[in-house]
């Protein structure tokens, strides 16, 4: 596995690997990476001839600095993990390499519709963050394809909007949410999870699961469905930001008549900022 520092040896590499007729398909990460992240890569290593990876801590979509300073950092136990899952390269930018005139003089990239709810309402500014960091990251490995997991639905979603808006020449796909045996959704922040903590956070899961078994059921009333789930959420020690039901296609609030919905949550257990998503198809 080659590791890269630099854009102009990226792009050589990609030159030579697109020369020889190679479809490349890349997974952008911050690191810390965990089986959820593996299980990408192990997909990307299916949808192309080489694969690349990077790792990137990117300041510009944390709207807290000290989440920023305590996010976990493990890059060269990150590379021993890459080489167990046929991964060909692994870029290492540095912050001054993504913004060499600084994040204040960067140009910023804004999608409509996606920033301004959940996490987005929660998080300012988050989003342009994502959004600009991962058209770079295009820019410079010019992948033909880009793999994603579904526990960060919003951020899919807005991926895939930001592609298509600006008919980026890519294709994204996105995985589902890859589990503990509990339930829980694999994050690197679940380290920041007392043990008695993670236990407690596997109810996340069960509480979404809940609701859409009511919503299976005939369930009408959204609004009370996820006023119960919150107060449950209390009850169990989180400090819940939100619980929606809303159309799967674009998060916009769903209505009865919708049919693809996804319910989403995000509430904090300690120091962690847990969130989780799964989708309901209402049967006609």
């Amino acid at each position: 596995m080659k590791k890269i520092t630099t854009v102009s040896a990226l792009r050589l590499l990609v030159a030579d690997w697109k020369q020889a007729g190679k479809r490349i398909a890349f997974v952008p990460t911050m690191g810390n990476l965990h089986q959820g992240h593996l299980s990408l890569v192990s997909k990307a290593t299916e949808l192309a001839d080489k694969v690349i990876v990077s790792i990137f801590v990117n300041p510009l979509q944390f709207d807290d600095k000290a989440d920023l300073s305590a996010y976990p950092r493990t890059v060269e136990v990150d590379i021993e993990q890459l080489t167990s899952v046929e991964c060909d390269a692994v870029f290492l930018p540095t912050a001054e390499i993504m913004y060499p005139e600084g994040m204040d003089r960067q140009t910023v990239i804004t999608v409509p519709g996606m920033d301004d709810k959940l996490c987005g309402q929660a998080r300012p500014g988050h989003f342009d963050g994502v959004a600009t960091v991962v058209v770079k990251l295009f820019n410079m490995v010019q992948p033909d394809v880009a793999v994603f997991g579904e526990k960060d639905y919003q951020q899919l979603l807005l991926i895939k909007k930001m592609v298509a808006d600006l008919n980026l020449p890519l294709k994204i796909i996105g995985l589902p949410t890859y589990r503990e045996e509990s339930g829980l959704a694999m994050s690197s922040r679940n380290q920041y999870l007392t043990s008695k903590q993670r236990k407690q956070a596997a109810s996340i899961y069960r509480i979404l699961n809940d609701i859409k078994t009511e919503l299976l059921n005939g369930g009408a009333d959204f609004v009370k469905l996820e006023q119960q789930a919150k107060d449950e959420l209390t009850q169990l020690g989180f400090e819940p930001d939100y619980v929606e039901i809303r159309r799967a296609r674009n998060l916009e609030p769903a209505k009865q008549s919708d049919k693809e919905l996804r319910i989403l949550l995000a509430a904090r257990l300690g120091k962690a900022r847990l969130i989780d998503n799964i989708p309901v198809t209402i049967q006609s």
